[in-house]
């Protein structure tokens, strides 16, 4: 009798102090000859993975392809990480999935395997039907499970210092765990740093592969400017519709950019409410975009993992920001709530700590990882 994959996966540790990067590899092969491969989009990058994904995604199916999506972690269930043509997948497609993946792996490595690593194989049997899948890295790239797949193209979005402790502590050590992934061509969005442009080019050159470097487009010129105002969308996703567009050219998908007025991401500078926005945002990179993008003072209502510079996010949105709510997380990476006080401390920031109470006349703005946007949920839903 095989557990549901609710049980299987509650055995399993989410995180992993060190990881068998072969083991994925060995299953994977185990798998292969059982499913169908697919054209496959590969999101590497540090920020922006997740809305540039599902924006091509979301055009490609509305373009009349079959399409999945597979990105992480999830806000609030664990159908969101795995997305087919327009919903998260059923409770029902997860569990055939997982009963099929489980009999091919057998028990031995589906057992061995972590959390991602099967979780990424069992995205690959939902979607092994699809025209085209799009699949987001969930830790650097050429060790992350999702690098296995085949892929027709990989789309570089900003890179920035995030993981030091699996990727390196410079730019040029992240970047390259990053881009080494990439195959036969590989889009480069706008980046931050002038070390990730120039890994890129020779990272491509050495594999052989063709490297686009993404064009900033004027707002003027395509129909974003519109959809843009119409969703609320900071400048950093406009940036991100635009690598979608250039990607699905790349990959000669047909679509109408007008399609991005039915696309709802959740999550991703998210106006909830009218006075309540909410970013899953967590690192440095992330904070210089929300505060570019808020026109106003807000209440920051907040918390981080402790592998994240905290100290820097919150000096980098203190110019926007009236005072701080802190929100406790269930995480065991969850910095210690001592650690936070002291960080505000720092940068000079006013604290207190959420009381599950919204002010009217406030504006807020929920951010510093998935747990505290879903922490923030559950405890506005109580």
């Amino acid at each position: 009798m095989i557990a549901s994959l609710d049980c299987f996966l509650n055995e399993k540790p989410l995180y992993y102090k060190e990881i068998d990067h072969k083991r994925i590899g060995i299953a994977y092969e185990k798998l292969k000859p059982y499913i169908q491969q697919t054209r496959a989009v590969h999101i590497i990058g540090t920020n922006g993975k997740g809305s540039t994904g599902r924006m091509v995604a979301h055009l490609a199916h509305k373009s009349g392809l079959k399409v999945g999506h597979y990105t992480s972690p999830h806000i609030l269930k664990f159908n969101e990480r795995i997305w087919i043509d327009g919903v998260d997948a059923s409770d029902e497609i997860l569990e055939v999935a997982h009963q099929k993946l489980f009999k091919i792996l057998g028990q031995e490595i589906s057992k061995a395997l972590s959390y991602f690593e099967y979780t990424t194989l069992l995205a690959f049997v939902v979607f092994e039907e699809c025209d085209l899948i799009v699949l987001e890295a969930g830790l650097g790239g050429e060790f992350d499970a999702t690098n296995v797949y085949d892929k027709e193209l990989s789309i570089i979005t900003p890179i920035g210092i995030d993981h030091q402790a699996f990727l390196g502590e410079s730019i040029e050590e992240i970047a390259s765990t990053k881009i080494r992934s990439i195959q036969k061509k590989a889009l480069l969005a706008p980046q931050i740093y002038d070390e990730v442009a120039k890994m890129a080019k020779e990272i491509a050159q050495e594999k052989g592969a063709k490297l686009y470097e993404a064009k900033e487009m004027t707002l003027q010129s395509t129909a974003l400017e519109s959809i843009a105002k119409q969703k609320g969308w900071a400048a950093y996703l406009i940036d991100n519709a635009t690598v979608a567009l250039q990607a699905l050219d790349i990959l000669n998908v047909k679509y109408d950019a007008n399609d991005l007025k039915t696309l709802d991401l959740f999550g991703r500078f998210y106006a909830l409410t009218e006075h309540i926005r909410i970013d899953v945002g967590h690192n440095p990179l992330a904070a210089k975009a929300i505060e570019k993008a808020l026109d106003k003072k807000v209440v920051l209502i907040y918390n981080s993992l402790d592998d994240k510079d905290y100290e820097e996010v919150l000096r980098t949105l203190k110019p926007k920001i009236k005072r701080v709510e802190i929100i406790p997380i269930e995480s065991q990476r969850a910095t210690t709530l001592a650690e936070i006080e002291k960080a505000l401390q720092a940068v000079g920031l006013e604290y207190s700590y959420f009381q599950h109470k919204i002010d009217e006349d406030e504006d807020y703005l929920v951010f510093g990882s998935f747990y505290v946007v879903e922490a923030f949920l559950k405890q506005r839903n109580m």
